[in-house]
């Protein structure tokens, strides 16, 4: 079997994946900001780093897979003045901010169990880790590489490029940054425009605050990442992971920010996946065109003619290699949900065939034996050549004619030996469930649930223009009991998620 291989962001080219312990790695994905629902856009890298990391655990690797939640706020360094989503998002909502956080975490979590999601093996909080961002900070100032301005702290980008390669991740030029970035609000407090916050001063009537060194604040975003990378994975660990759109500031900062205070480039493997597009243009709040996850999987988005289900989604993805920009629309969604069922339904009848080893022949038909051996051979080369899912499921595809044909008595069962459909029995079995992870789903009873909630919304939506309000909140309620949540939105829509 061929190596595996990765493409490694920071040289931009594939090599050989050699972890830094043998058998072991370290894999460390960047995770949500709990400020609000993950959309479609956000469920690329958690589906694309589930499947590397069950592929690792499939090549027999022990594998610390670390995935943060970001309940700290989200210190942004461009495009608009310091903030912290949590605590605006809190106000909006008039709830607490660890209210919203444990509301969003929920959901998310909810999400990750529908997409068929591995769980990590570690989810650390920016909030459970103060003392470490702080105790990093510190480091970082005695260095040298930092310095205090009104109660904040800001990271010199200056002095760390003289003498480190910064820049090389993302491919910026820091004398560009210094003459790009943005005039924002609190620049005067820096050195340079293209220096990042490592701690931020609260005023009066920021929520969510600790006390440090430097006085009442806020962590910057980017600080969260190394100091929790560095408790869980080490000083430097193998594979770190999350969308390009996060290349720079945050992964770019990281680097600096941790060869710092520990001495080392913290990653031996960056890897980024492409993003999800609408015509074109990257799926995201700042551009108005995200579409929500409970919004896929009810249907109730303009762009959307139906419902999707959390596989259809999972398969979409998977149809195209990872770094890759992927363009979304309700006709490829249509077009993958056909290929899906296709697809699982010759795996179920192959799960089905019994092969006793007396029945069937010992493959009369050597040229179809060698195309099918031939197609299961790829998988593993496909999957070693940096987890390449979209040439994995193009040779699925080639061979569910022959499982069909096998199936419709159109082929003679004995034109494969009895090991040959053992062999396309396991790998389907192990490619399509533990590595893809692709799982069925009952058709026949989402269109049924959904039929009866449909019903159901319609009942409420009567008794509140009625002001029936106690038939509303009951079928609200009964419902939350059984682990089905409705969602009312400004505009009177009602949508509803299964917990």
């Amino acid at each position: 079997m061929s190596q595996l291989k990765v493409y490694n962001s920071y040289i931009r080219e594939k090599e050989e994946f050699v972890p830094l312990v043998a058998g072991h790695v370290g894999m460390y994905v960047c995770g949500p900001t709990v400020s609000g629902e993950s959309h479609l856009g956000h469920a690329r890298p958690y589906i694309t780093f589930d499947v590397v990391y069950r592929y690792l655990l499939h090549l027999g690797y022990k594998v610390r897979y670390v995935r943060n939640i970001t309940d700290a706020g989200h210190f942004e360094e461009e495009g608009r003045e310091a903030e912290d989503k949590i605590s605006k998002k809190a106000v909006i909502e008039k709830l607490e901010p660890m209210e919203l956080v444990q509301k969003y975490t929920n959901l998310f979590h909810w999400a990750m169990a529908k997409f068929n999601i591995l769980e990590p093996s570690i989810e650390p909080t920016a909030t459970g880790h103060i003392i470490e961002q702080i105790n990093m900070i510190q480091e970082i100032l005695k260095a040298g590489y930092a310095y205090e301005s009104n109660g904040s702290v800001y990271f010199d980008v200056k002095k760390y490029a003289a003498s480190h390669e910064y820049g090389k991740l993302s491919g910026r030029i820091v004398d560009d940054l210094l003459e790009t970035t943005r005039e924002l609000e609190g620049q005067e407090e820096k050195h340079d425009r293209a220096d990042f916050a490592l701690w931020k001063a609260a005023p009066p009537e920021h929520i969510m605050r600790w006390t440090s060194p430097w006085g009442e604040g806020f962590p910057g975003w980017h600080i969260e990442c190394s100091a929790m990378s560095t408790k869980y994975l080490g000083k430097q660990f193998d594979i770190h992971g999350g969308g390009m759109d996060l290349l720079f500031p945050h992964h770019e900062s990281e680097i600096a920010q941790s060869t710092i205070c520990n001495h080392i480039s913290p990653v031996r493997y960056w890897m980024h996946n492409n993003m999800i597009t609408i015509n074109g243009r990257k799926m995201g709040k700042s551009y108005n065109n995200v579409v929500k996850l409970t919004e896929m999987f009810s249907g109730d988005h303009p762009l959307l003619e139906k419902a999707f289900s959390p596989m259809t989604i999972r398969f979409f993805i998977l149809q195209t290699h990872y770094r890759s920009t992927l363009d979304f629309s309700n006709e490829a969604l249509i077009a993958a949900e056909k290929g899906l069922k296709r697809l699982m339904e010759a795996y179920e009848w192959l799960k089905t065939v019994v092969i006793d080893g007396q029945e069937q022949g010992s493959g009369n038909n050597k040229e179809l034996e060698q195309k099918v051996l031939g197609l299961l051979d790829q998988f593993d080369e496909f999957m070693n050549d940096d987890f390449s899912t979209a040439k994995v499921l193009a040779n699925m595809f080639e061979l569910v004619p022959v499982i069909n044909s096998i199936k419709d008595k159109t082929i003679a069962f004995d034109s494969l030996s009895p090991g040959t459909l053992q062999h396309l029995q396991s790998k389907m079995k192990i490619y399509i469930e533990d590595i893809l992870g692709l799982r069925i789903e009952s058709e026949a009873d989402n269109n049924k649930l959904k039929g009866v909630m449909d019903v159901l919304i319609t009942m409420r939506k009567e008794a509140r223009n009625k002001k029936d309000w106690a038939t509303s909140d009951k079928i609200r309620n009964q419902l939350a009991e059984i682990g089905i949540q409705l969602k009312d939105d400004k505009d009177g829509n009602i949508s509803w998620i299964v917990n």
